[in-house]
């Protein structure tokens, strides 16, 4: 590039796939490009929020190994809620970035949470980083909610799992949209590059060690699914799996109207069969995914198969 392009970056909910945004991430930056926003919906949130507060680094090599028992131990589930209050997931998030008020950022960033109280969206833009990020990632089933001044506040997800209109604001020179809700199926050939499911085409090898593991958070025996017949055993692992693909249906039909509502310059797309919701355990592959799949759209757009607004 011929100058500095600022980026306002709108990265979008999708659990696990949210890994993703760190590769994307960090492919903008390798190429010049100055992230002058960041807007995130629950693992985008957090993504955005460890970038915005210089931590990225330390928390890619945090989670780039974790392993599937490492998840699990981090899982601190509260049975009389039935879902997972998280403290051991920001005690440690806290120790890698601390808790510094958004407005001190040196970057403008907003995380989006959802008020069930008021069925509205609520945009974080000062106040504790944590608390924000905490109130965006809360998925419905699976981490408890927020609960504070009358609201209960839930994942950003579940109104706006891709909220391009805060990034607006920064008037930068490109917005760049990360959709991790779309499917493969439906993407045009160059979306894609050749090896990008090389290492993360296995969906459902690891089903049955799944199921197990969402069994065991439920409380549940491990072979309790087995009466739904061995297809759908292998890709609905229980309750939680269930609810978790429901959500992610409802987040693909949103992200759709909020991308025609609002297009961005750019839409780098992470297809949904990358991986679950939930598989926490695979982060290495999956930021090389977003690495790959950036570095396409990227080249794309600086080649003039995509338009660069005018400097």
């Amino acid at each position: 590039m011929d100058r500095e392009v600022s980026v306002s970056l709108a990265l979008g909910s999708g659990g696990a796939r949210g890994y993703a945004h760190i590769g994307v991430i960090e492919e903008l930056v390798r190429r010049g490009y100055h992230i002058k926003a960041i807007a995130g919906s629950s693992m985008g949130a957090l993504v955005g929020g460890m970038y915005a507060a210089g931590a990225l680094e330390p928390y890619r090599d945090w989670v780039s190994g974790l392993k599937r028992i490492d998840i699990l131990r981090l899982m601190d589930v509260t049975f009389s809620r039935g879902a997972i209050r998280g403290d051991r997931v920001f005690a440690k998030l806290r120790e890698l970035a601390g808790d510094p008020d958004i407005e001190s950022l040196p970057l403008s960033f907003t995380a989006v949470a959802t008020d069930l109280s008021h069925q509205k969206e609520v945009w974080f833009q000062k106040g504790s980083l944590m608390s924000a990020i905490r109130a965006s990632a809360a998925v419905p089933g699976f981490f408890t909610p927020v609960v504070t001044d009358n609201r209960v506040l839930v994942d950003g997800g579940v109104l706006n799992p891709l909220p391009i209109i805060p990034t607006v604001a920064a008037h930068a020179d490109i917005i760049v949209a990360v959709d991790l809700n779309t499917s493969r199926y439906r993407l045009p050939v160059v979306d894609m590059p050749q090896n990008a499911f090389l290492d993360c085409s296995g969906y459902s090898d690891d089903s049955a060690a799944r199921a197990e593991d969402l069994a065991a958070a439920n409380g549940a025996a491990p072979n309790g699914a087995a009466a739904n017949g061995a297809g759908e055993k292998e890709r609905f692992g229980g309750r939680l799996d269930i609810l978790l693909s429901s959500v992610e249906v409802m987040q693909s039909s949103l992200s759709e109207y909020k991308i025609a509502g609002y297009p961005p310059d750019l839409n780098i797309t992470i297809p949904k069969e990358v991986c679950s919701f939930y598989e926490f355990h695979r982060a290495a592959e999956l930021i090389e995914i977003g690495r790959l799949i950036a570095r396409e759209r990227l080249a794309a757009m600086e080649q003039g198969r995509l338009a660069l607004p005018p400097g």
